[in-house]
């Protein structure tokens, strides 16, 4: 009778029971899971992420619950990850969900020069159910300014009657796709005119002498890191090579430098010549995975890259590693090698503390080699071609080629091939001068991230390194945007630290902090030149990764170099109250 009594008292407690947190919806859960695999992945996050938006639009809460049921993960933990990128849009219960049709308005460097914030402000009021118009950084594609994107898909060359009378969603997404198609070398093409022989030939020598021979090779060239940290690429290799296995690989394809748009060329038109370097890569430093992360902004690429790799592994060519394929979400951090690898693993894009140093402890843990789109292209030809090719498309002093993204007031923007230290005034010459109308008054050598510098200083040498370094400025990701007399630089800086300010992680305090009072100082209605310097130092000298320590940047250059933009904005903004008090 008493253990009778007892278990009727258990199931009446049992009966109150409620779990804490939210319940996942039934409905939703087999909504979810008819969208997802059936073996499901932590590092996967992210993409399944994708998956859901891209079928319902937005990120209901029902959604983001049904899927933490379904992986056995904290709501916590989704919603911080889903939170944390841009790309992803998330919808309370107590929200209306967005029109299905979202255009983004560039509102980067490259654009802004072109009015695409004024486009942006006129064409706001014309938001409906089915599509609304809202800001976006810099979408990889500023030789085409000022350029919109219908979800991912680039329209280039807008303005307000093009936006009006916008076409169908599905007409811009398979018109960009099947541009990509016919302009792309596809494997066929690519093994016709040449391609994989190198790979082929160090697969079938099966030589570890020959592997050393190779490296040797990159360790002699002037090959370096071209997504901006400069640093030399055989001995990259050679480090990572010398950790303990497995080792892993992943490749930086997140361009999303204001300015940058190399990548995506070399990606558009020969996606095997950079395979073809992941896979050299992966035979002599001993890589069994290889990540590719491309960012969000290039869909028709990552349409074109899973066509492309689906080919590839019905072949014999790839059979020594694995490659998969990553999309990022919109965070412009995640260029930050340590956040990448967060990233792939299915996180926040958060930078990691060195040491350790990701070639020895990166993706989940093992040694991780860490590359560039455009080092990666050049790896084949350098192997095939020889160091002294390589290093003599340079000069003396410096050596090698390099690929500058030429934006802003130039006649024909676009792409440069041209030496390493290649000047300002050369680039602008080979992009048919300045445009109609503008006279040359300053440029940005390395993105926003690398300063302003005056015309007057236009015959420095484009490298790493070298006179660049002594005026606080480097030339990172070669992006270059030439400024005109038409140009307040004030404004410019302004644009630059609104960027760093949205594009912060928000991880630590002088980065975080230290963006937002720079923004709010240059916005006051008084020139505080003291106070902002304070601020560009602690962010230097304090910020965990390169985006704090750079992002002052463009700041300092414009105090230094060109005080009259400043301090005349602050009288313009001065007497423009005044008068609006009157």
């Amino acid at each position: 009778m008493a253990n009778s009594s007892a278990n009727q008292n258990r199931k009446k407690k049992m009966g109150k029971f409620k779990p804490k947190g939210r319940i996942a919806n039934q409905a939703a859960i087999n909504n979810v899971k008819a969208i997802l695999p059936e073996i499901l992945q932590r590092d996967m996050l992210i993409e399944y992420l994708h998956s859901i938006q891209d079928k319902f639009s937005h990120l209901s809460s029902d959604n983001l619950s049904a899927l933490a049921f379904i992986m056995n993960l904290p709501l916590s933990e989704i919603w911080e990850v889903a939170s944390f990128y841009d790309h992803f849009i998330l919808v309370k219960d107590s929200q209306k969900p967005p029109p299905n049709r979202t255009i983004r308005i560039c509102t980067s460097i490259t654009c802004s020069l072109f009015n695409s914030e004024k486009i942006l402000e006129s064409i706001a009021p014309n938001d409906n159910t089915e599509i609304r118009f809202i800001a976006s950084p810099c979408l990889g594609a500023c030789d085409k300014a000022p350029v919109a994107a219908d979800g991912h898909f680039v329209i280039p060359n807008i303005d307000l009657k093009k936006l009006q009378k916008i076409e169908p969603s599905q007409a811009i997404q398979e018109k960009n796709k099947s541009d990509i198609l016919q302009n792309v070398l596809g494997l066929d093409s690519y093994i016709q005119s040449g391609g994989y022989e190198i790979l082929r030939k160090l697969k079938n020598s099966n030589d570890s002498d020959k592997y050393d021979l190779a490296l040797s090779q990159l360790e002699n060239s002037a090959l370096k890191g071209l997504g901006g940290a400069g640093f030399p690429t055989g001995k990259k290799w050679r480090i990572v090579k010398q950790q303990k296995g497995p080792r892993l690989m992943a490749v930086n394809a997140d361009e999303g430098e204001p300015g940058t748009f190399k990548d995506r060329h070399y990606l558009s038109t020969s996606p095997h010549q950079i395979i073809e370097g992941i896979l050299i890569a992966a035979l002599i430093v001993g890589i069994s995975e290889c990540y590719l992360y491309v960012r969000d902004e290039y869909p028709e690429i990552l349409f074109m890259l899973r066509k492309e790799l689906r080919k590839l592994s019905t072949t014999d060519i790839a059979d020594h590693t694995t490659i998969h394929l990553r999309r990022g979400a919109g965070a412009y951090i995640c260029g930050e090698e340590s956040a990448m690898i967060e990233s792939i693993e299915g996180k926040r894009g958060l930078p990691r503390h060195r040491p350790p140093f990701v070639a020895e402890k990166g993706i989940f843990g093992r040694p991780t080699l860490v590359n560039n789109v455009e080092t990666l292209f050049w790896v084949p030809e350098i192997l095939k071609f020889g160091t002294d090719w390589f290093n003599d498309l340079g000069t003396k002093f410096h050596p090698g080629h390099r690929t500058y993204s030429v934006s802003g007031r130039v006649s024909n923007p676009g792409l440069v091939l041209a030496s390493a230290g290649t000047t300002a005034n050369e680039l602008i010459e080979k992009c048919g001068g300045m445009a109609e109308g503008h006279i040359f008054k300053a440029y940005l050598p390395g993105g926003a991230s690398g300063g302003i510098l005056p015309a007057n200083k236009a015959d420095i040498a484009l490298d790493f390194g070298g006179e660049l370094a002594e005026y606080g400025c480097f030339v990172g990701s070669h992006a270059v945007v030439i400024l005109s007399e038409e140009d307040n630089i004030w404004d410019i800086a302004k644009n630059l630290m609104n960027f760093f300010k949205h594009e912060s992680c928000g991880q630590c305090t002088p980065c975080r902090v230290g963006t937002e009072k720079a923004v709010s100082i240059m916005n006051a209605p008084h020139y505080q030149p003291k106070l902002l310097t304070e601020i560009a130092s602690v962010m230097r000298d304090a910020s965990i990764c390169g985006l704090g320590q750079a992002a002052s940047n463009p700041l300092s250059c414009a105090m230094r170099f060109f005080p009259e933009d400043c301090e005349c904005s602050f009288k313009a903004n001065s007497k423009k109250k005044k008068t609006e008090v009157h």
